[in-house]
Parts: structure tokens; C-alpha cells; sequence
């Protein structure tokens, strides 16, 4: 299979990290504070979701503030907010579905953009384009660690690397990290909006901590 070098290399970088948060935030300030935490909490790697209209803004100053940190941009559509996101300094970036046109102009451009699947069909047709590392979601609404098995079983030999995201909690993420095909699991639970709004830090920080803790028994 002719894989996308920087998929190789994404995989590789997730591996090392095992839990990315998974952020949707309304001001720079506010992924600043968060990204310190992680951080200083021992964790290296974070997802900003274009979910807001600051995603790029927090993106571009995320990168500045810790460039030593795996940025990931979240919930990248279309072609215009993929460009966007490596622009403002991503190192690569995560859809919840597969659009083949986005994997195409990711793979034209060599850019590390891993498209959502939840089906063989979708897996398929991401290899087909040169993925080589896939975002399953939404993994407990699709069937959790069973399912996710079930698809990894037929692909083995293709050394394909996922990352679970959706559903994805501090009780159940070591079950996916148990599995050797998931590279990283997508930290939902980690930096809740209603946490962030209403300014609780030290509870973001005791989960973080908790977090960066269960990741350290799978590197």
C-alpha cells in the first residue's frame, strides 16, 4: 500500500502521547489556560475543534506558546478550513467522517489529515487513498471496543492506527489503549466546555492529571 508518509509519522507521534484532548473553545485566553495545564499536568498533545469562530485564533497562538505540543485541529470539513488549520500552525488534523475529497487535497498538499470512519467500507476507501492512521467515531455510539476490533481484525496486515474518540472516558480509555492498533484515544472528556465556562481549572487539572497518569502505563 503507497501510505502518506506524514500519516506514518502521525501515528508514530500519537503513539507517543496516548491521550489527546479534545477542546471546542471560545477565546484564546481560554486555550492558553488549558494548554498550560495539560502541559504542566504531562500532557503533550491537544485537538482545537473548528467548532468555534476562535479555533484558528487559539490554533495560531497555541502553536506559538508551546510549540513543543502535537496540535491537532478537529472537526476539518472541508478543503478551506484544511488549509486554515495547517496555516495556523497544526500539526495535523482530524474530521469525524470521510470526505474524499479533503483526503485528496491533504494528500496532494502532504498534509497529515486523518478522516473519520466507522464502517469496513470507509476504511477501505481511506486506504485506498493513502490513510494509513483513521479516527473511529463516534466509538461507543458505533459499538465501543467491540466493534472497533471487529473492523481492526480483517486489516491487520495493513498496520493501520486508529484513535477512538466519542464516548472515549477516564473508565473505559484503557480498554482501547489495550488494543495495539490504537495509537491514541481522543480525550473528550478532558477540558468540558461547561468546565471551561464556569472557570474550573483546578478540576480540569485533577483530570488531566488522572489522564496523563493512564497514559504513561501505555507508552
Amino acid at each position: 500500500m503507497n501510505f502518506s508518509e506524514k500519516h506514518i509519522a502521525t501515528a508514530a507521534a500519537l503513539d507517543q502521547v496516548k491521550i489527546v484532548p479534545v477542546l471546542a473553545l471560545n477565546s484564546v485566553e481560554d486555550g492558553l489556560k488549558i494548554c498550560e495545564i495539560f502541559s504542566s499536568a504531562g500532557l503533550s498533545a491537544v485537538e482545537i475543534t473548528f467548532r468555534t469562530k476562535a479555533a484558528p485564533d487559539v490554533i495560531r497562538e497555541v502553536a506559538k506558546a508551546f510549540p513543543k505540543m502535537l496540535l491537532g485541529a478537529g472537526t476539518v470539513l472541508n478543503v478551506k478550513d484544511l488549509h486554515l488549520a495547517f496555516d495556523c500552525g497544526a500539526s495535523f488534523a482530524v474530521a469525524p467522517g470521510f470526505n474524499p475529497t479533503v483526503v485528496k487535497e491533504a494528500r496532494r498538499c502532504d498534509l497529515a489529515f486523518c478522516p473519520g470512519i466507522c464502517t469496513p467500507s470507509e476504511v477501505e476507501q481511506a486506504v485506498e487513498l493513502g490513510c494509513s492512521m483513521l479516527k473511529f467515531f463516534p466509538a461507543e455510539a458505533a459499538g465501543g471496543v467491540k466493534m472497533l476490533k471487529s473492523i481492526i481484525a480483517p486489516y491487520k496486515h495493513l498496520g493501520l492506527k486508529f484513535m477512538p474518540t466519542g464516548g472515549v472516558t477516564a473508565s473505559n480509555a484503557q480498554d482501547y489503549l489495550s488494543i495495539p492498533q490504537v495509537a491514541a484515544v481522543g480525550g473528550t472528556w478532558l477540558g468540558k466546555a461547561d468546565d471551561i465556562a464556569n472557570g474550573e481549572w483546578n478540576k480540569i487539572k485533577e483530570a488531566a492529571c488522572s489522564a496523563a497518569a493512564l497514559a504513561k502505563e501505555f507508552k
